[in-house]
């Protein structure tokens, strides 16, 4: 039996991959070393953002691996299309550089994380599994970018007049937030907190209940929205 994902449920059947990509290659590098893993299964391939919007509203993937640069459709305009239809979906932007500024709308988007397209092809489905199960996939620098941008976005907000009263977090589940806005994993945020790995998923997992999303990012960008947070 599989071992369950960061939501609890038991991860009995396969994950569902979507791979779009306007490169055939690629699709098929990444198809070929996902089809190897017993618990992976690739659902479909997309060549285009558009068609990537189209199979995701019929496939239901649990992860989708997306190109940021694609014809007819990029993938930050799929992405905000794939978490519009099936918010589930949790998905990795692929690109040749993390020095683009398309990955900050790509993460506000709803995408996860991002691989680096000359990463080792070995690594892909422990990124799969990672994004599958909660992890977000930005590393430090990329974080400390992110951090900059929530600063500038939580400055604009603070002219914004407030919206409808936010989901109350209790002071230890703010705590793991502004952590996680720094761009903490949660190995990190238990030894900042002196607390257990599966404490602090168990926080992850609460926050993301009562605001009601999806992913890590999506939690952060949110609370810098609504003034949970203030991030200079």
């Amino acid at each position: 039996m599989s071992e369950p994902g960061e939501d609890g449920t038991p991860r009995g059947e396969p994950i569902r991959v979507l791979i779009v990509d306007d490169h055939e290659l690629i699709r098929r590098s990444l198809a070929l070393a996902l089809a190897a893993e017993p618990d992976i299964d690739v659902v479909g391939e997309a060549s285009d953002g558009q068609e990537a919007v189209e199979l995701a509203d019929r496939l239901m993937p649990d992860v989708a691996l997306m190109d940021v640069r694609m014809p007819r459709q990029d993938g930050i305009e799929a992405a905000k299309g794939i978490k519009a239809s099936v918010p589930s979906t949790r998905i990795i932007m692929l690109t040749v550089s993390d020095e683009e500024e398309d990955l900050f709308e790509a993460i506000k988007a709803g995408a996860t994380g991002y691989l680096l397209k000359d990463v080792q092809i070995n690594d892909v489905p422990a990124a799969v599994r990672g994004v599958y199960e909660g992890q977000s996939l930005i590393n430090p620098a990329m974080a400390a970018k992110l951090i900059s941008e929530f600063a500038n976005m939580s400055r604009k907000e603070a002219e914004r007049p407030p919206q409808l009263p936010v989901p109350r977090l209790t002071e230890r589940e703010m705590e793991v937030l502004r952590l996680v806005a720094k761009g903490m994993n949660n190995r990190e945020i238990a030894k900042q907190l002196f607390i257990s790995e599966n404490t602090v998923k168990n926080h992850v997992r609460n926050i993301l209940d009562k605001l009601q999303l999806h992913s890590r990012m999506e939690a952060v960008v949110y609370a810098v929205r609504e003034r949970m947070l203030e991030i200079t």
